[in-house]
Formats: C-alpha cells, sequence, structure tokens
C-alpha cells in the first residue's frame, strides 16, 4: 500500500526526530548519566465529529453527531483509565457545532501530542435491484378508422427493488502527502508550542524563509505524518483483529481539513457505515461502542510505546 511506503521511508529517514523528546538535564535520584527523558505523549486531543446543526451522515434513526459524541466521550473515559498520566482534551462534550477551523484552534492552543478525530461514514443511497420475472402479453394497434387493427407481443417484465446500500467496515484516515505544504503552516504558525523555549526564541531571530528554520519545519512535518501513518496502520490493524471488516489506512486528499491544519501527528477514525442497518445497529450500541474504544485504545498504547522506545534509544545513544 501507498501509505505503507510513505511511512517507512519516512520513518526510516525521521527516526532520529527523538531529537526534540529528551533534553540534557540531570535526573536527580537516577543514573546522572543519562539525561532526563521527556513524556513523548502527555496530552491527547479527541475531536467528536460534527455537532449541532451539522449532523453529518443519518442513518435510519440516528446520526453521525450523536455516535461520534458518545463514542468520543467513552474514549475519553478509557484512555484516562489506561493512561492516567495523559491529559485528555475534548473538542466537544455537547451537541454543538464548531467549524474545523475553531477545532484545530483549540487542539493547536491545548499543544495536543495527538489528534484523534472521530467519525461515521456513509455508503451512500439504497441500492436498486432489476430482475427478469419473464413476458406479458401487450396488445398495440396499427392503422386508422376501419383499417385499424390489434396486434399481440410478448414484452419482457421486471421485478425491481432496494436494499440498504450494504458497505460496512472501518476506515482510518491521515492527511495526503499533497497537503504537507498546508501542514507546515500549521506548524510553522504554531511553531512556539511546539519547541522548546531556547530553541522558540532563536527561531523567532530567523527570517520565516530561512533554511535553517525551514529543515527543522520540514523535518517536523514529514515526522508527524509518518507518526499519523503509523497509528492508522495499527488501529486498522486492530480492527481486523477482533473480526471487523477493516477497508485499511488511507491517505485523504480532500474533505478533512482539520487533520492538516493540527500542529500534531492527526488521525480520523471511521468507525463503521450508519447506512448499512447492521452497522448502525453495532454503532448505537454499548457494546459497539466498547469494542471500538478498546481498539483505539490499545492502537494509542502501542504508538505511545513506539514513541518511547525511540526517545529511550536516542537518549541511550546520547548518553554514550
Amino acid at each position: 500500500m501507498l501509505i505503507r511506503k510513505y511511512a517507512a521511508l519516512i520513518l526510516l529517514s525521521f527516526g532520529s526526530m527523538a531529537f526534540s523528546a529528551f533534553v540534557p538535564v540531570i535526573n536527580h535520584g537516577s543514573d546522572p548519566k543519562k539525561p532526563f527523558q521527556k513524556q513523548p505523549l502527555k496530552r491527547i486531543v479527541i475531536d467528536a465529529g460534527h455537532g449541532g446543526g451539522d449532523i453529518g451522515a443519518k442513518g435510519r434513526y440516528s446520526t453521525e453527531k450523536e455516535i461520534s459524541l458518545s463514542v468520543a466521550l467513552r474514549l475519553e473515559r478509557m484512555l484516562k483509565a489506561d493512561m492516567p498520566d495523559v491529559d485528555i482534551v475534548m473538542t466537544r462534550r455537547t451537541d454543538v457545532f464548531d467549524p474545523v477551523t475553531r477545532k484545530a484552534q483549540l487542539a493547536n492552543q491545548a499543544k495536543g501530542d495527538l489528534f484523534i478525530c472521530i467519525h461515521v461514514n456513509a455508503g451512500g443511497g439504497p441500492v436498486r435491484h432489476r430482475e427478469f420475472v419473464g413476458y406479458r402479453t401487450e396488445t398495440y394497434y396499427k392503422g386508422k378508422g376501419r383499417k385499424k387493427k390489434a396486434y399481440t407481443r410478448q414484452v419482457k417484465e421486471y421485478r425491481t427493488w432496494t436494499t440498504p446500500n450494504p458497505a460496512k467496515g472501518t476506515e482510518t484516515f491521515i492527511y495526503g502527502v499533497d497537503k504537507s505544504e498546508a501542514a507546515k503552516a500549521a506548524l510553522s504558525a504554531n511553531e512556539d508550542l511546539y519547541l522548546d523555549s531556547i530553541s522558540a526564541r532563536e527561531l523567532k531571530d530567523f527570517n520565516p524563509t530561512d533554511p535553517a528554520k525551514m529543515m527543522i519545519i520540514n523535518m517536523k512535518t514529514q515526522s508527524y505524518f509518518a507518526r499519523s501513518a503509523n497509528l492508522a496502520l495499527t488501529i486498522e490493524e486492530e480492527f481486523k483483529k477482533i473480526g471487523r471488516i477493516s477497508r485499511e489506512a488511507k491517505q485523504r486528499q480532500k474533505g478533512i481539513w482539520v487533520l492538516q491544519a493540527v500542529a500534531m501527528p492527526a488521525v480520523l477514525v471511521e468507525t463503521g457505515f450508519i447506512s448499512n442497518p447492521d452497522e448502525e445497529d453495532y454503532l448505537n450500541s454499548a457494546e459497539g461502542q466498547q469494542e471500538i474504544c478498546e481498539v483505539i485504545t490499545r492502537s494509542v498504547k502501542r504508538y505511545r510505546f513506539s514513541l518511547e522506545k525511540q526517545v529511550s534509544g536516542n537518549g541511550a545513544a546520547g548518553s554514550r
């Protein structure tokens, strides 16, 4: 898959991006030769898609905004229970609407380390079916007046009906690689939030197009893309493990502006198809929502472990 190719290349090239995840400060009470390591995942922003007058996709009896909020709130509780040292920030807790620009602003102001957006998919309208059932005799006429004669012919007959769209399964999106410039702009606009204070002060003295400054922005952008891809692949892998149909991790070229507007790794999880009656029931059930949140939580824990391995590896290398 294309997303695996990009993720692998960037992770290999920019594995050293964990340089910002530790600072050379003595950790008193432990080995003084080892640098003090900052927590690589200390704040997660959860965004429940849609809200208020923006209902999103609609099923037979529920809406995307309702399911997204319910899943997001459950995910918040689960992440807090499993990772109590990580702060969880919600873009909304009630049925309110905020434009994606506001959601991105909230996430960036919160200095999030990870952005998780919860959505529900829809597969379009009902599927129409047509089946040949036989022939019927049709009478038609030719001529006028006394010359008018009746004729018969055999005409095919069909039975038509519709069924709900059968699309089902999960998808996890990251921003498209062609949106890198937008992601760089988000990072550049929020650089003081994501750099240590010394680096931030030094970079502010540079011209916005200074090569040194742009190098840091480019490296962070590519590192965040790789981390986003890594988490997206992990989420879909975990969905497969529990028997859900996975439509794979994908790059989204349009329609998810918020993913490239937040200055942090970001994924959007399409938890299922509300247009499919069975999936709608699953998405509205306590069991289904619990299962979805368990998958995302396990994935985030795996993601965090991979970051900590990078940090400890770089820390060990720096101490030699």
